[in-house]
């Protein structure tokens, strides 16, 4: 069976505010993506670690109220019978492009096309902007959500070693990209 099928996918309203964290799950970190610049392009591999970890980030404490029915960022929730489980949040940024703030799956929803969905989602809200692609960072150490990108169509347009000095569990941020045709 498709669990696709059954997903609603929501924009945010003032009853959904306490759902938002909800979908913030553990995740395994278990290689990081190993960048090169070489003749003006991007490419990496992919380096496993010998041990697998789990880590979550912290709940987002922000004032949710500002993704509502606004014109310049949205929040949408995917739920599965009334339960939220994933959501994408974005922003119209000043480069045109659709920058992802986040995205997350619970756990046991993962492999789902539930990510996709949500992608989808937010591309469709990107076009209707006239905005040119989207954008998102990720930590050089999540080759999972890494892989994700790159499945859903986003190239490594961009490396900074310094964005994250203050996190020293945090080497390289990765800059993807997805430009629309």
């Amino acid at each position: 069976m498709n669990i696709a099928e059954e997903i609603i996918i929501s924009p945010l309203k003032d009853e959904l505010i306490e759902d938002i964290n909800k979908t913030i799950d553990y995740f395994k970190v278990f290689g990081k993506v190993v960048p090169s610049f070489q003749s003006g392009k991007w490419s990496f591999e992919e380096n496993l670690f010998d041990e697998t970890k789990e880590i979550r980030f912290p709940d987002d404490k922000l004032d949710w109220s500002q993704y509502i029915n606004r014109e310049d960022k949205a929040l949408f929730l995917a739920y599965k019978n009334n339960n939220c489980i994933g959501q994408i949040r974005i922003i119209k940024d000043w480069n045109r492009f659709c920058y992802i703030e986040n995205i997350a799956t619970k756990k046991e929803f993962r492999g789902y096309g539930i990510g996709k969905l949500l992608l989808t989602k937010a591309e469709e809200w990107a076009k209707q902007r006239k905005l040119i692609g989207m954008s998102l960072e990720a930590q050089d150490d999540n080759l999972g959500a890494c892989r994700f990108y790159v499945k859903q169509g986003f190239i490594l347009g961009g490396v900074d070693t310094l964005k994250q000095s203050y996190n020293p569990k945090i080497e390289t941020t990765l800059y993807w990209y997805k430009l629309f045709k």
